[in-house]
């Protein structure tokens, strides 16, 4: 008899959720923009670029023409490069995991000119630069 509170408490928990939180009714690749859209209950659409998402950022236009909506709507599923999309974390920023986040981060950063990172260049190149790899190794 456990079992059976323990599973109808989860249920109330998911009916309540699904009552205060958006959640996905309709989602669709498109081609031409290189997007995903997401329809939510509330009418509202998402959209975010394969790359921005772990586990899609390497995945073709073909690979993302077929998505699924967990039942709870809460999840997005696709099959072809079995990669799951958690759509709460992602609505709040969440696009992939703590690690995976971080290094893209980190390589955005790298990526950015600065007046400071000139500088520092210039200070190097005058020092005789990145010191050659050991080509014994």
């Amino acid at each position: 008899m456990a079992k059976r509170d323990e599973f109808e408490r989860a249920r109330a928990r998911g009916q309540k959720r699904k009552a205060d939180e958006p959640y996905a009714v309709g989602v669709r690749y498109d081609r031409r923009q290189q997007r995903v859209i997401v329809q939510l209950n509330t009418g509202l659409l998402v959209l975010f670029t394969p790359d921005m998402v772990e586990g899609l950022q390497d995945a073709k236009p073909r690979d993302l023409q077929e998505i699924e909506i967990t039942p709870s709507g809460f999840g997005l599923h696709f099959p072809r490069v079995d990669a799951d999309v958690y759509l709460p974390g992602l609505l709040a920023g969440q696009s992939g995991s703590n690690r995976w986040m971080a290094a893209k981060l980190g390589q955005r950063g790298g990526s950015v000119r600065s007046a400071a990172k000139t500088v520092a260049a210039r200070a190097n190149g005058k020092l005789g630069g990145r010191p050659r790899k050991n080509e014994a190794a």
